[in-house]
């Protein structure tokens, strides 16, 4: 059986559409609000359709020196054309991306996850510099 951590897929986000893209200024300032943006399909769209969507969004946060990164934010995506009609037969489509703000006194590593319900799980992390 396989591990969780080996059924975590990555890649460049401007070549492949599942990986998550993971957005935050450049200067973050120690103790003060900030916002940290992730979004499934910026370079190539991700489909949004009823038999192919990205599912959630997960962003995780671990301070330089802590063993455990925190839960900052998760997102569920629902809206994927379905309705009583049948597939794609609503017009109600949700765009993967969600936009979370914390603030911290560390650097350390940001982490996205996402979940596409045919091609599984992705990831990607991006370093914060807090001055």
């Amino acid at each position: 059986m396989a591990d969780l951590k080996e059924l975590l897929q990555s890649a460049d986000w401007k070549t492949e559409k599942h990986a998550p893209v993971i957005e935050l200024q450049d200067n973050v300032k120690k103790g003060e609000l900030f916002k940290v943006t992730v979004s499934v399909g910026k370079e190539i769209a991700h489909p949004n359709k009823t038999e192919h969507h990205i599912c959630w969004i997960e962003i995780y946060f671990q301070p330089q020196t802590e063993k455990f990164p925190y839960a900052v934010a998760r997102a569920e995506f629902s809206a994927h054309g379905a309705s009583v009609n049948g597939a794609d037969t609503s017009t109600i489509y949700t765009h993967p991306e969600v936009t979370a703000s914390f603030k911290t006194d560390k650097s350390g590593i940001i982490y996205a996850a996402s979940y596409c319900n045919i091609h599984g799980l992705w990831q990607s992390s991006k370093e914060l510099k807090i001055t």
